[in-house]
């Protein structure tokens, strides 16, 4: 086989940037390794920046993200049984966000390329990347039990943390930059309608809390617990009982509950892998940065990656010039530090640190109480949490 972009992975990134490809005229190849179902079915993130939404309608994928998605023009803060809404459209010149669940959006573009796009090959496991640093990259994969090579111009990782793209990159000349926290999040669905109209982040002394959704019928919702943590250890009903505690308001606004349908632990963590690029192999994604979920940033910056790639390949077809292909990492890198910056701050805005002494309860507090006061502070944090420049 040969293509253009061999891409691994089909993920948001992967098959955005097949999408994004497509639209403009330049050919490639999706290798995924696991089914259709889990592609479609997969649980991740839920909360599109507005630049990612307007890049989905602008491929020709926004249509149901447009009439079932959940618009979003603020969130809430909760700290000292007190409520403080950040409103997002007047303090960004108009930008929102966007519910609508990474599952959603892969079943989107997982239609249009079968549709009308390139080769999109399930359960075709990549084995290897090999002669990145040459003008013909290859992809050693296998799929229907028999080995095959892909042969490109251009190869993007889109596999994630643990895929062969990152593997690929010589020790020699890879950095690393990572930070592991002390707690994880407790996440549930559950088939109830949620509690408020917009999500709400909470600072308690127990512990942080979010309130979420998947759908007007659906909600998500988070509890910091301890590093190491088992979901199987929490009943549901402590988990309700939990989530009233973190989430109760001198108001007397109420927790809805309803039947809880999945439980899981999410690791929190930090990660950074520079560069993102060696040679002719490019990464994007989870494959080239982590962070943790309390920013929704990291399928927002995956879609940066991938529409920075395309626009590259893209300006060169058209002038020749390799310039902004050169710049990929470095335009790339500098957008996923300032998320990095914005997830760490949130994280530690939001979350009391084990054996935090009494002076660091009380910073967070005044962090708090800093942004409730100062439209400074505030617009700070919407402009961050809305997204930032893919240019």
């Amino acid at each position: 086989m040969r293509t253009t972009v061999g891409i691994v992975g089909a993920g948001p990134a992967g098959l955005l940037l097949a999408r994004l490809l497509h639209v403009a005229g330049i050919d490639s190849v999706v290798l995924e390794s696991r089914d259709r179902a889990y592609a479609e079915n997969r649980q991740r993130a839920g909360i599109l920046e507005q630049g990612t939404a307007d890049v989905l309608r602008a491929a020709g994928a926004g249509e149901r993200m447009d009439r079932t998605g959940l618009r979003h023009d603020g969130i809430e803060l909760r700290f000292a049984g007190r409520r403080h809404r950040v409103d997002f459209p007047a303090l960004t010149g108009g930008r929102s966000v966007t519910v609508y669940a990474q599952t959603e959006v892969c079943k989107d573009l997982i239609a249009l390329q079968l549709a009308q796009g390139g080769p999109l090959l399930f359960e075709a496991e990549a084995l290897a990347v090999e002669d990145a640093a040459t003008d013909r990259p290859r992809v050693r994969f296998r799929h229907e039990g028999v080995e095959d090579v892909l042969e490109c111009d251009y190869v993007v990782g889109c596999d994630g943390f643990r895929g062969v793209a990152r593997t690929a990159f010589p020790a020699a000349v890879t950095r690393v930059f990572e930070r592991t926290y002390p707690f994880g999040w407790l996440g549930i669905l559950a088939d109830v309608p949620p509690s408020h109209d917009e999500l709400v982040y909470a600072r308690h002394a127990r512990g942080f809390a979010l309130l979420s959704m998947r759908s007007p019928s659906v909600s998500r919702l988070y509890l910091q617990v301890p590093q190491g943590t088992d979901a199987r250890e929490w009943a549901d009903e402590a988990i309700w009982d939990e989530l009233d505690r973190r989430l109760a308001t001198d108001d007397g606004w109420k927790l809805e509950r309803g039947p809880i349908t999945q439980k899981s632990v999410t690791a929190m963590r930090s990660h950074v892998h520079e560069p993102m690029r060696h040679g002719r192999l490019f990464l994007a994604g989870d494959a080239a940065h982590i962070v943790p979920p309390t920013g929704a940033k990291g399928l927002n910056l995956a879609v940066g990656d991938v529409v920075t790639f395309a626009r590259a390949l893209t300006h060169q077809r058209d002038t020749g010039s390799s310039a902004l292909l050169d710049a990929y990492s470095a335009t790339c890198l500098r957008r996923v530090w300032q998320a990095e910056r914005f997830s760490c701050d949130m994280t530690a805005l939001l979350h009391p640190a084990p054996g935090a002494t009494p002076f660091e309860e009380r910073l967070q507090l005044a962090r708090l109480e800093r942004i409730a006061a100062s439209r400074a502070a505030e617009t700070d944090l919407a402009e961050g949490y809305t997204g930032f420049s893919f240019d």
